[in-house]
């Protein structure tokens, strides 16, 4: 398994940004796939989450603002992120759900910081 997320930088306030996840060595479409983040001093939260179906789901913390979307043909995994603030700086990471609200496949992270 190996993932690769791009597409970080840094963005004023209110920005946006679109996350890139590509991904290689497994059957990319029929697994639940996860962004997550970590801000420095804090622990990995779990952002957004897409089903093989499409269903998705996200934290409180961002809904009405992240769009969780997936290319299955193209087996990438995006994150569309809008109206930006502070509080999103952190490293995103892309993961696979390999079992019930287990993850694997951690690539390196893209930085994302909003000031």
């Amino acid at each position: 398994v190996q993932l690769v997320e791009s597409g970080g930088g840094l963005v004023q306030p209110g920005g946006s940004l679109r996350l890139s996840c590509e991904a290689s060595g497994y059957t990319y479409g029929s697994v639940c796939m996860g962004w997550f983040r970590q801000a420095p001093g804090k622990e990995r939260e779990g952002v957004a989450a897409i089903d093989s179906d499409g269903s998705t789901s996200y934290a409180d913390s961002v809904k009405g603002r992240f769009t969780i979307s997936r290319d299955n043909a193209e087996n990438t995994l995006y994150l569309q992120l809008n109206s930006l603030n502070p509080e999103d700086t952190a490293m995103y990471y892309c993961a696979r759900e390999y079992a019930t609200a287990q993850f694997d496949g951690w690539g390196q992270g893209t930085q994302v910081t909003v000031s």
